[in-house]
């Protein structure tokens, strides 16, 4: 880990000289991150299962351990195979090498035929065909491409850090315009994702299991839930369904084995991965708060509005408002990139997320105090990397309605 990332950073700061800040379409940081996550996820899993007792690990660390060394062409393979050279998506080493040897469908039917109550449709797609699953994305990444090429350039989120619009808009316009630029710049992200997805799942890759009415999934290694996103009522469920086989990899390497303080070392972690450009930093490191602050809300004030279904909507629709703002807030500086234009845009909005996370952490926290009561139950540690089955479809290894043994 260590040496993996230290190089990647090393890299990413040759980078930065050699473009002159600037950010290319075409550069190697962007296959170098992605070699990164699998020579460091694929080290994790072969020493849990090379160096670690079974019953000290999580269920999914069984999983996925590895208990063999690989070959050089097995290894090779892993990192450079062409469906994921470019961006991705990382995935683990276990379900690549199913794939590579002709196993990877058969296995996972065969997962569902053995625990089979006659409810999971196993036998009616004895040999499913990734074709629906290729076409529909596809059309996917066709409207994310027309979407990019009018909302993207008729919002440029630069316009955010103007001087004339910071000076002359009120705050509720500027506020609105960063929704929607925030907004308009998601379908770059969303086109070159399900793309890559499309890519693997035409190669056979990427199956995940049959639902109870025998509609096939190929969304064992997708990087996005667009779903998801745009309906997330928390900041935690927007970053479970966004850039999922990186969340996948930093829960791996990172979140599942910090001792300590693992909600911030993930997020300086993600930080150091994705580069050097100041930008990054204030994104995760205003993430942290925010996490904490949603945390806080949901554990103390969630249940209050459950009683009744007109209530936990108008909940609903209030969280999500909250969430899309949050995230706008969160990720202009990860757009902005560098540092005065993100301290001119955090000044234009008053630090307003800042203050009003900071201090839900501490009105909240000094609250639930007498209770005594503690999330980590059973020795689990709550936070953005904790997900759950429903927000992350890559972890479950059929489908929804069967149990990992």
């Amino acid at each position: 880990m260590i040496m993996s990332v230290s190089y990647l950073a090393v890299c990413q700061v040759s980078r930065v000289f050699i473009y002159n800040y600037g950010i290319l379409s075409t550069d190697f940081s962007g296959p170098l991150m992605i070699i990164t996550q699998k020579t460091t996820m694929l080290a994790f899993q072969m020493h849990d299962g090379m160096c670690k007792k079974r019953e000290d690990l999580t269920s999914a660390q069984r999983l996925h351990a590895v208990d063999s060394k690989p070959s050089l062409i097995e290894y090779l393979s892993y990192n450079l195979n062409f469906l994921s050279i470019l961006v991705g998506p990382c995935s683990h080493y276990k379900d690549y090498i199913d794939f590579i040897e002709g196993r990877h469908v058969q296995r996972r039917l065969r997962r569902l035929s053995a625990s089979n109550t006659g409810q999971n449709g196993y036998d009616k797609v004895p040999e499913p065909s990734p074709m629906a699953a290729v076409t529909r994305k596809l059309l996917i990444c066709a409207v994310c491409m027309v979407l990019f090429l009018t909302l993207t350039k008729a919002f440029p989120v630069t316009y955010n850090v103007d001087s004339h619009f910071v000076n002359e808009a009120p705050f509720l316009t500027r506020l609105t315009y960063a929704f929607l630029s925030i907004q308009a710049a998601r379908p770059k992200f969303y086109f070159a994702w399900t793309l890559a997805d499309a890519i693997n799942n035409a190669a056979g890759y990427g199956f995940k299991g049959v639902d109870e009415a025998g509609q096939v999934s190929w969304d064992l290694i997708s990087n996005i839930s667009i779903w998801g996103i745009e309906t997330a009522t928390s900041f935690k469920k927007f970053i479970d369904h966004w850039n999922i086989q990186t969340g996948v990899w930093l829960k791996t390497v990172c979140y599942d084995r910090a001792p300590r303080y693992p909600t911030a070392l993930t997020f300086i972690l993600s930080a150091l991965w994705h580069g050097v450009y100041p930008g990054y930093y204030f994104t995760f490191i205003t993430a942290i708060p925010i996490t904490l602050a949603a945390r806080a809300v949901r554990k103390n004030v969630r249940q209050y509005f459950l009683s009744s279904y007109p209530v936990k909507l108008v909940y609903d629709v209030v969280t999500w408002a909250a969430t899309q703002l949050c995230i706008c807030y969160t990720v202009m500086p990860f757009l902005l990139l560098a540092v005065e234009p993100t301290m001119q845009y955090y000044r234009s909005m008053y630090f307003h997320i800042h203050i009003i996370s900071i201090l839900t952490v501490i009105v909240l926290s000094q609250s639930h105090k007498p209770g005594g009561s503690s999330s980590s139950n059973n020795g689990t540690k709550p936070g953005p990397y904790d997900p759950h089955p429903q927000a992350q479809p890559q972890l479950q290894p059929s489908n929804n309605n069967v149990k990992r043994k």
